[in-house]
């Protein structure tokens, strides 16, 4: 029986990925519609199109991304869209009819002191970083909007956790991208001038843990695919989303150096220690997810290649 699947982003980075990889499933029709044609931030327009549509199942994809700057810089922005954009396609999904939705969360949902690895029972335990507390509210809203569907209405809504993400389809904005997108332009727009030092924000200590986007698609598909059971055992009434991550982590420092060496960049890195870190750590456990059957394939050096080649053949955004 075929199902009518919609990806909300599917022109983003992992709503791409997601697309690209149930085009294989011959079981799935995709509902697909680009930002101008449908308005996820329009109430009105979000609910006439799941009308219209008869959709079977929903990947929330859909979102306002950005780094520190931009988080920094666009706080209402952020959260704000985020609300509106989860709001309405939860809402017109339940109005609808939709039993099966998957919400794309984010890391940045634990508080800023946790223990690492962070664990999914770690949310709303404590302060949250203050460079991008309103966009973090706004996942722990998307969170707790589909908890709430299923408790109040027997919905099968579900929420995924990724780590830091990159790959094919990332966003290169000089200012308002996240931090491998980021460096891979700036080492590159540096190899081309013949610069001899690049910059990096902050104190280059700080760990991050990085997923190939192409491995956060494949972990989509599969929570969305696990029987309603699997999925409630790794799943508490307080903790109702699961962590997707590599499982291991390098500093900002390490990253720089490799994403100089896939760019073939030799001259000097700077660290700009006046620009804010982030928090110092940002681990995720994976080890619900592991247990159900799903791991990453892509290593990161292998992961900055594909990057790297997807930038130089301008298959990327600037937003």
């Amino acid at each position: 029986m075929t199902r009518k699947v919609f990806i909300a982003g599917h022109r983003g980075m992992v709503g791409s990925a997601i697309d690209r990889q149930l085009r294989s499933h011959s079981d799935v029709e995709l509902i697909l519609a680009p930002r101008d044609e449908l308005d996820l931030e329009s109430q009105s327009e979000v609910d006439l199109f799941f009308a219209k549509n008869d959709i079977d199942e929903v990947y929330l994809a859909a979102a306002k991304v950005g780094g520190i700057h931009a988080n920094n810089t666009y706080p209402a922005d952020f959260i704000y869209r985020n609300l509106l954009i989860e709001t309405n396609i939860i809402g017109a999904a339940h109005k609808s009819g939709v039993q099966k939705l998957l919400f794309l969360g984010s890391s940045c949902i634990y508080p800023r002191a946790v223990a690492q690895p962070m664990r999914e029972d770690a949310l709303l335990t404590g302060v949250l970083e203050s460079t991008n507390e309103p966009y973090s509210i706004a996942k722990i809203a998307g969170i707790k909007l589909c908890k709430s569907f299923n408790r109040q209405y027997g919905r099968d809504y579900r929420s995924v956790m990724p780590t830091n993400l990159y790959g094919p389809g990332d966003n290169y904005h000089p200012e308002n991208s996240h931090v491998i997108p980021a460096l891979i332009r700036r080492f590159h727009d540096a190899k081309v001038a013949g610069r001899l030092q690049v910059i990096v924000w902050g104190s280059g200590k700080p760990y991050r843990e990085f997923l190939f986007v192409d491995d956060m698609a494949a972990a989509s598909i599969h929570v969305m695919n696990l029987e309603s059971d699997v999925y409630k055992a790794n799943t508490q009434e307080m903790c109702s989303h699961i962590n997707v991550g590599y499982g291991s982590d390098v500093t900002i420092s390490e990253l720089a150096g490799e994403i100089a060496h896939t760019v073939g960049y030799q001259g000097e890195v700077i660290f700009d220690i006046e620009k804010p870190d982030g928090a110092q750590r940002k681990l995720m456990d994976s080890s619900r997810l592991i247990a159900t059957g799903w791991k990453p394939n892509v290593d990161l050096r292998s992961g900055l290649a594909i990057a790297y080649k997807d930038f130089l053949n301008g298959a990327f955004r600037e937003v």
